[in-house]
């Protein structure tokens, strides 16, 4: 079963309990698609003495993990990336699939110069991509600044509007009140007037009497 990855590769780990790590493949096993990395899926092993000059105890090594767990490091542009295949110089390499460089050391400087360029065109892809968000962001700013002035406007002219309708509302009520005064002093002067009408014919009445007892 031919394999992807290859002894002296920089891989990530992708699974399992060590997951994140990266180390340096130390073997390979293609019969078992098992990978032996440095410092990854350590376990401990029991060695008795073979002989009396060796000392037996409990080492810690690593062992084997699947190769489906890891992923090959890219040495130009330093991310974990599946294997793809292409031809230099009629021969079949591996490359990295972000950035196009090849991932064998034989041909990582020929591929070196385009890889570096498709990386520049992708980063300033990404900083047009920042620009116009940006500029998207800015947008949507305004025009919430402006939603917001437009509702302090409506805000104060319904605040307005409810000054006004609270002083005509008062005016009505005083003028009801002077209305209501002018007939109180209306109904007084009747009144008064009625009580002096009566008073003098009160007195006529006296008077009258007065003249017929002198008689």
């Amino acid at each position: 079963m031919k394999m992807t990855v290859k002894s002296g590769d920089n891989v990530l780990v992708i699974a399992g309990k060590d997951k994140g790590k990266t180390g340096k493949v130390s073997a390979v096993y293609a019969d078992s698609n098992k990978v032996l990395v440095e410092n990854v899926n350590i376990v401990s092993k029991h060695q008795k003495p073979k002989s009396q000059q060796d000392k037996g105890g409990i080492f810690k090594r690593p062992a084997p993990i699947e190769a489906s767990n890891v992923l090959v490091v890219c040495p130009v542009c330093g991310k974990a990336t599946r294997v793809a295949h292409t031809e230099i110089d009629g021969k079949k390499v591996r490359s990295c699939k972000k950035c196009g460089a090849s991932l064998d050391k034989e041909f990582v400087k020929q591929t070196k110069k385009e890889a570096k360029k498709a990386m520049k065109a992708s980063d300033l892809k990404g900083a047009n991509l920042k620009a116009v968000s940006s500029e998207e962001k800015k947008s949507t700013k305004k025009k919430a600044e402006e939603k917001v002035e437009v509702a302090t406007e409506e805000k104060k002219t319904t605040s307005t509007a409810k000054k006004s309708t609270a002083a005509k509302s008062t005016t009505t009520k005083s003028t009801a009140a002077k209305s209501t005064a002018k007939t109180a002093t209306t109904k007084t002067t009747a009144k008064s007037t009625k009580s002096e009408g009566s008073e003098e014919k009160k007195t006529t009445k006296k008077s009258t009497t007065a003249k017929k007892e002198t008689k």
